[in-house]
């Protein structure tokens, strides 16, 4: 083809490929408050933990709606790669070889359960663990150097038993009645029924509570989604490993007997690509740099079972007239 009609196909596949995002960008907005709530739900959960307020902070209009919007457009990305990734398969697949479009077919799947594992293994295992570790930091910090009141020993056992109480829950109860009062210890909060509406449900209010703590953990609503989001786009990068280490074998340029020797050299180069995917702190660091190595290890033996002929004749033997 001429290059004209190259690029005027160029043009239509990436038409065709922003247009497709529109269903998955609808999607994203219906469904990106919840999906706001649920990546929050770890930072909330160790602030618990840390016996702190379970709350973010907004110091701006606009800045909820903000982190919504920077969340359905991820969603937007990632839902609809697939889609952009099919036009770009489809306008480059012509002038590809039948032994080339093999690699292609094994490298994306590949890539793609990667991203998903990377994603997943950041959520549930690596977030948690930061999140726990610099929130106790922070929030255990100069606890017990300032002098406090002494208990009071000579008090009068009548003035003890009179003193109020409240009941301390783990939740809410089910139907309380206008006017009663508890503490909810899962959410800091002591909180007191206002109202009942037309359907029966209770309108609660609370006050938040914390214990004592070195330094006040309020942390803000983009700040968090920021970090987040780094951590992911770091994961689903350095989870790419496998990938890597089968292009660079297939290519040539690693020998997987060779790269035996190099392990150390790998490990530490492991811990700086950690340090870089990451920010600035060992634990996130450290967490990423071991599934590294394990990835790297695992392209490794990935070698010695898809080696790049085996690949290239479709893991059965080759066929005479087989030299398209």
């Amino acid at each position: 083809m001429p290059l004209g009609d190259h690029l005027d196909e160029l043009r239509k596949r990436l038409m065709v490929a922003i247009l497709g995002l529109i269903p998955f960008l609808i999607f994203s907005i219906i469904v990106g408050r919840s999906v706001l709530a649920f990546l929050t739900v770890p930072v909330r959960h160790a602030l618990i933990e840390a016996g702190l307020q379970p709350r973010l902070q907004a110091t701006s209009p606009v800045e909820v709606f903000a982190s919504y919007m920077k969340v359905v457009l991820l969603m937007t990305i990632l839902m609809g790669s697939w889609w952009i990734l099919i036009q770009l398969w489809r306008f480059i697949s012509p002038g590809l070889y039948k032994q080339e479009r093999r690699f292609v077919y094994l490298l994306v799947p590949m890539s793609f359960i990667l991203t998903t594992l990377g994603t997943i293994f950041m959520y549930y295992v690596m977030l948690p663990v930061v999140l726990a570790f610099f929130i106790n930091f922070g929030s255990t910090l100069g606890v017990g150097d300032i002098t406090t009141t002494p208990t009071i020993a000579d008090v009068p056992a009548e003035v003890v038993q009179s003193l109020p109480t409240i009941p301390v829950l783990e939740g809410d109860p089910p139907s309380p009645e206008v006017g009663q009062r508890w503490f909810n210890s899962i959410l800091m909060q002591e909180r007191i029924c206002i109202a009942v509406d037309s359907t029966g449900a209770p309108q609660i209010v609370g006050s938040f509570y914390e214990g004592t703590s070195g330094v006040s953990q309020d942390y803000r609503l983009t700040e968090y989604i920021k970090l987040v989001l780094t951590f992911a786009i770091g994961f689903a990068v350095g989870f790419q490993m496998p990938v890597v280490v089968l292009l660079l074998g297939w290519a040539g340029i690693i020998d997987r007997k060779s790269m035996a020797g190099y392990r150390k050299y790998i490990l530490m180069g492991c811990c700086v690509l950690g340090a870089f995917l990451t920010p600035a702190d060992p634990v996130s660091m450290f967490l990423l740099a071991g599934p590294l190595y394990l990835l790297f290890e695992l392209g490794l033996v990935l070698l010695v079972v898809m080696p790049a002929d085996a690949v290239a004749r479709g893991f059965r033997r080759s066929k005479p007239d087989d030299s398209e």
